[in-house]
């Protein structure tokens, strides 16, 4: 509490008597030109903005402004909850509906990412080998398969955080036959990726269709064409936007897929449901035009009650799971985040479905010591608006986080305010440079949470979650921002 005793100043007094006689406090009137003055939720008067500097700590310049949202015309009516809290004392400084239940869109993206670095390690890669059986003859001749194994690469030929490209492991798999003496394949190439059934990344429950910045189309197959070329079922004159992301539903599997890109005129660039056979069918036709002749045909084969002799020719390894987190949290990469859940529920429970990966990851955030009251962790990603989480449980689970041994790979992944990812058009001003948070966009619904560096060095954890509100998101950013500025003085 401050002791106005202690200051003469008639304006001091006046302003800290203002201050203190509102119950909620309101600095500014709503007027059309609310959101182009330069400091819109300050005391208009230079004078009175030198007293609060002057007169009040950051803590209650912080509480100051979070009352101010309360009555703010874009968060009035919203569901929203706030939190700072302080990692060494374990104590909240700062908060309001800290304990509310919020949809967290991609800030779930927080618990699906640590719980894969904590389980498999920051090492871990996914491997894509090619093998033969049979035996080769004087002439070059294989008289036997050509096996592709898969183990459930979300990155496969993506070029995403440093994968390969299809070309290049098709490339490198032809360098392996040309090592081996193989001139001729008397056989198929056949798919064999038993982790995954297929590599789709499947939408989760509760999906709201249209979503901001995302649309939802129909497309055909990619199992034997190239994906680039894929049309949509849509009318050419819909006007799709080129800076949006995509969703579809592929009839080879009656599943919404994701989709990278849309390029115009009905095509569409797809993020494989089936890699490993778009992998395959290139790796044959390149074989075939570059004169090794291949007899047999593309072919899946999951289960092999009877496994011929193989083998081993080369293997190609995905990026680290430590760059493909990086990615995913830098690029809030939905596709890989679904991966990561499906890869962990795998490894723990011998399942590739989403089930098994929210059993693994509930039970890891609940062996942990995370909050669970208000939890409902529905998909990887954050795109179901069945997920549910507390702002308070967001910042105890970060703070718990600091004494593990990948926290700074973590920390790493996080975008940096005003510099990098999601993050780079945030904080261009105040705050560049000192927030580390994982963002979170679905519509009518912005959220934030991560860690924040003060300007006296401290670390701080914070989480900042927005339902419901009104305006555009751009409006809610700003006040995101108005709250987090006077917490760098902490």
């Amino acid at each position: 509490m401050v002791n106005f005793r202690r200051y003469i100043s008639s304006v001091a007094v006046l302003a800290s008597g203002f201050f203190l006689a509102q119950t909620t406090v309101s600095t500014v009137l709503y007027t059309p030109a609310y959101d182009n003055q330069k400091s819109s939720l300050n005391l208009p008067s230079p004078i009175t903005s030198m007293v609060e500097k002057t007169i009040l700590s950051p803590k209650e310049l912080v509480d100051i402004n979070v009352n101010t949202m309360m009555t703010d015309p874009v968060l009035k009516n919203a569901t929203w909850g706030f939190v700072v809290y302080d990692p060494k004392t374990k104590k909240v400084i700062s908060s309001y509906n800290e304990n509310t239940p919020l949809v967290p869109a991609s800030t779930t993206k927080l618990l699906t990412t640590e719980t894969a670095m904590s389980m498999l390690g920051e090492n871990y890669r996914w491997n894509t080998q090619l093998e033969y059986s049979g035996s080769i003859d004087e002439n070059g001749v294989l008289n036997g398969n050509l096996y592709i194994v898969g183990s459930g690469d979300p990155s496969l030929g993506t070029n995403k955080a440093g994968a390969w490209a299809y070309k290049d492991i098709v490339s490198d798999f032809k360098d392996g036959l040309s090592r081996e003496g193989i001139k001729k394949v008397n056989g198929d190439i056949i798919i064999q990726t038993a982790l995954f059934k297929s590599t789709i990344s499947r939408l989760p429950e509760n999906v709201v269709w249209l979503e901001n910045n995302n649309y939802y189309l129909p497309a055909g197959t990619t199992r034997e064409i190239n994906p680039a070329n894929e049309k949509l079922i849509v009318k050419k004159a819909a006007n799709f936007s080129t800076d949006k992301k995509f969703f579809y539903v592929s009839p080879y599997n009656n599943q919404m897929v994701y989709a990278d890109k849309y390029e115009g005129d009905g095509i569409l660039t797809t993020k494989l449901p089936d890699a490993p056979a778009y992998l395959a069918n290139s790796f044959r036709t390149t074989l075939v035009k570059s004169g090794i002749a291949v007899t047999g045909k593309v072919t899946p084969k999951m289960t092999d009650a009877a496994p011929e002799s193989r083998k081993l020719v080369s293997v190609y390894k995905s990026p680290t799971l430590s760059d493909i987190i990086y990615y995913t949290n830098q690029h809030s990469d939905n596709g890989l985040a679904e991966a990561l859940l499906r890869t962990v529920g795998f490894q723990s429970l011998g399942d590739q479905t989403t089930d098994s990966g929210r059993k693994v990851v509930t039970e890891h955030l609940k062996n942990g010591g995370f909050d669970m009251m208000g939890l409902n962790y529905m998909d990887g990603s954050g795109l179901s608006r069945s997920n549910n989480v507390t702002p308070i449980s967001q910042a105890k689970f970060l703070t718990s986080l600091m004494d593990e041994k990948y926290y700074k790979t973590y920390f790493n992944s996080l975008p940096i305010g005003g510099q990098s990812g999601t993050l780079k058009r945030m904080f261009s001003g105040t705050g560049n440079g000192q927030i580390f948070a994982k963002t979170g966009t679905l519509n009518k619904v912005k959220t934030l949470a991560g860690y924040l560096k003060t300007n006296s060095g401290r670390t701080l954890v914070f989480s900042l979650m927005v339902n419901n509100y009104a305006g555009s998101v751009d409006m809610v950013k700003k006040r995101m921002e108005k709250i987090l500025e006077p917490a760098l003085d902490l």
